[in-house]
């Protein structure tokens, strides 16, 4: 990752003295472009009655015109929604709405499981059959051609509200109300579903309604649009409306998140209350959620709350079990040299694919596609990729050979398919692979001013709040920091507390997940980049930074060290010209696990630079090896050694090979694909069983017909050390081991020795 400081020309003096700013409000401002007096105004004052004009966007007197002769004629309306906090808060604000106005109206969240995302035509036959005239379609829709077309022929009237892409085929709909349609005049266009929901309401009840608004802002933030313009009326109103809301459901919520009334922020919406909406869509039917938002009595609405929570806790765990199964699968089959993943599991819950996929791409940095079976017996499954790798791009050419179903985006994607073509996903999936490296780049604003630190710099950093999407946090640096004292918090011990000290004034910064921050590393630290927020703790309330980045240098000293042993060390801190591989096929691996510029990696063999800061990745594979990339001059050289080739990290049992060749005898014909699927019966992992294969067929004890694996009949006695590969396997493993083991000491003197000797 690299960081950049925002720059921006300052604000004028007689704007900071117009709006009594401070220095750091000023700065704040003036980096995000608020850097005028109507701005500054707008951001300061601006309400729900600045909003546009809600005739401005397309189709808007057409939605409200049918509406109400619906509502006159007492027709029966439908209000189709979707399953995320997104579709479920447009739902409530519409059905609200269209009940004060006395409509006869209900409304349907499609079933995750069942429906699936999105307009269902076996859905529309049935609304339509039950007597509906109108539908209204909130968060959805733009994609329904066929739906909307059926729905027509039967002489019921669509309305689609959606923000979502537009598609080559446009629906036929009597409206289409979309924040983003080309040409329109209305002056927003990055509307949420409920953002969109809202604006109809204000043109159908031709008022602000600011009781909508917590709703709204309650989608916006589940749906991570832009909180700027009119995006940071509806989030700051919002945010003010829910701390004061007197909805049941939304009290009854707020108190098993365990927030505070008065209290509530942004990060609180986005980390608790969006979660629990999602949540229930996706265990179960969302329609519970909408229940919840729309009840009337305090007692409904804590066992619906309670229903809700349970479902979180579910959620939680279900994401917990499905994560750990596959990074199970991952070390059992050999995967961990793949460039791609795709785990399946027929038993894994589709409602968390999603979210598992999202924390292996965070842990391995591999682009993850993780399926399961449905109750059809149809393969679903959801995708996520690293920057540098255009996941629908790979998946796209593929659909019609692979996919029953395929959609997505750069980064994400949801697909099904047969459970027949999972082996052929995953081989064209690790075919398509072309990551290159892409430094991802980071904004921070300014330095630290340990100065003026205290809890008044809290009140005016929120000024330039509402924080989210394209209004980040203001994020500061502290570079050289002194770090007085560390301690390790949590049940694992994975969280960091620094205490931090400069210009007589220290600070508290937490790490949270850098379990990796050792004593040994922290020397290195050269500048942190953190988020400040308020830390209550016994009733004190303190300043306290979160860790966002960090930049990593030599320490200065007066005299560096020639060799630096990091062998235990997981981390690689990222400030070395240079980091050398012996093995090739480590490459790849080595830029994505590591977050490095392939352009600053090269193989020992084709080295031949001198003067610069070196790294050893990999292991060699011989002393002989590593001696020969001793044989140059560095500035400073880092030994870590991480990575390997080995084919097994422990020789196998003899047992082992016992049990796989009378499994082979007793099962012949399968392949090698077949094997990973036989590990679990016989407790071997893959790359054993891999291993003993190709002793077995060194020593001519099993042969290959058609890709497949048959023992050879009456096969002459051997042993096992006589296997040139086992004998080579053995020695490698005994000099990695030998490297890794080694006492500090022993080794640097080793190396240092090697190096003068040059």
């Amino acid at each position: 990752m690299e960081w950049h400081e925002r720059k921006n020309e300052e604000l004028a003096p007689e704007l900071i003295e117009k709006y009594q700013l401070s220095p750091l409000t000023a700065k704040l401002l003036s980096l995000r472009g608020i850097n005028t007096a109507p701005k500054i105004d707008f951001w300061f004052n601006a309400t729900e009655d600045d909003l546009a004009d809600p005739y401005l966007m397309h189709d808007m007197k057409k939605a409200v015109d049918r509406i109400n002769r619906a509502i006159d004629a007492g027709e029966r309306i439908t209000i189709y929604g979707d399953y995320d906090a997104d579709g479920i808060t447009a739902t409530s604000i519409m059905m609200e709405t269209l009940g004060i106005l006395g409509a006869d109206v209900n409304f349907f969240i499609p079933d995750r499981f069942r429906d699936g995302y999105g307009p269902n035509l076996d859905e529309y036959k049935r609304i339509v059959a039950e007597g509906t005239k109108l539908i209204i379609t909130v968060d959805n829709g733009i994609t329904g051609v066929e739906e909307v077309a059926y729905a027509k022929s039967m002489g019921v009237d669509t309305i689609i509200t959606d923000h979502h892409k537009f598609q080559d085929k446009i629906p036929e709909s009597y409206a289409l109300v979309h924040c983003n349609y080309p040409g329109q005049d209305y002056p927003f266009d990055d509307y949420c579903g409920a953002g969109v929901a809202y604006t109809i309401c204000r043109a159908l009840m031709q008022d602000s309604m600011p009781e909508l608004l917590e709703l709204a802002m309650i989608g916006t933030i589940g749906d991570m649009v832009k909180v700027s313009g009119e995006g940071h009326i509806i989030v700051k109103r919002g945010l003010k409306m829910l701390n004061e809301t007197q909805r049941p459901g939304l009290r009854a919520l707020i108190k098993n998140a365990g927030l505070q009334m008065g209290h509530i922020d942004e990060t609180d919406v986005g980390f608790n209350i969006a979660p629990r909406l999602n949540a229930v869509g996706r265990l179960a039917n969302a329609s519970l959620a909408v229940d919840l938002l729309l009840c009337e009595t305090d007692e409904e609405a804590e066992k619906i709350a309670d229903k809700i929570e349970g479902l979180n806790d579910e959620r939680k765990n279900l994401t917990a079990e499905v994560y750990q199964s596959c990074v199970n699968q991952i070390k059992n089959n050999g995967w961990q040299r793949d460039k791609t993943l795709v785990l399946y599991n027929p038993k894994f819950n589709e409602g968390v694919l999603g979210l598992v996929a999202n924390k292996l791409v965070e842990k391995t940095h591999k682009p993850t596609i993780v399926l399961t079976k449905n109750e059809e017996g149809i393969i679903k499954g959801s995708g996520r990729s690293v920057d540098g790798f255009n996941l629908f791009n790979a998946l796209e050419p593929l659909k019609d050979r692979l996919f029953l179903k395929f959609g997505g985006h750069d980064f994400a994607c949801g697909l099904s398919m047969t459970e027949s073509k999972i082996s052929a996903l995953r081989k064209s999936f690790e075919d398509s692979f072309t990551g290159t490296f892409n430094q991802n780049i980071r904004y921070y604003d300014c330095e630290l001013p340990f100065s003026h630190l205290d809890l008044k710099i809290i009140a005016d950093i929120k000024q330039v709040g509402p924080f989210g999407t394209d209004n980040v946090k203001p994020i500061f640096s502290i570079t050289h920091p002194k770090i007085n004292s560390c301690f390790y918090m949590g049940k694992e011990k994975n969280h960091i507390k620094l205490n931090i000290s400069k210009d007589h004034n220290k600070v508290d910064v937490v790490g949270f997940n850098k379990k990796f921050l050792t004593k040994i590393l922290l020397p290195y630290i050269d500048q942190l980049f953190i988020e400040l927020q308020e830390n209550c703790f016994r009733n004190q309330i303190k300043l306290q930074g979160i860790i966002k980045g960090i930049i990593f240098a030599a320490p200065k000293l007066a005299v560096p060290e020639p060799v630096v042993d990091l062998r235990n060390e997981k981390y690689v801190m990222g400030f070395a010209d240079r980091y050398l591989l012996f093995d090739k096929r480590n490459k790849i691996a080595a830029s994505s696990l590591f977050d490095i510029d392939p352009a600053k990696i090269t193989l020992v063999n084709d080295y031949d630079n001198e003067g610069e800061v070196a790294v050893f990745l990999d292991v060699p594979h011989n002393q002989k090896e590593l001696n020969f990339a001793l044989n140059n001059s560095y500035e400073q050289l880092y030994l870590h050694f991480l990575m390997d080739q080995l084919p097994v990290q422990h020789l196998p049992l003899k047992s082992d090979f016992e049990i796989l060749l009378k499994y082979i005898y007793s099962h012949p014909g399968l392949t090698l694909q077949d094997y990973r699927k036989v590990g679990k019966f016989i407790k071997l992992s893959y790359n054993n069983i891999l291993f003993i294969l190709r002793v077995f067929f060194e020593l001519n004890f099993i042969q290959l017909e058609d890709n497949k694996i048959f023992g050879v009949n009456n096969p002459v006695k051997n042993k096992l050390t006589n296997s040139k590969y086992f004998q080579a396997t053995k020695s490698q493993i005994s000099f990695v081991n030998e490297l890794r083991q080694m006492p500090s000491q022993k080794l640097l003197m080793y190396v240092n020795g090697q190096l003068k000797q040059h």
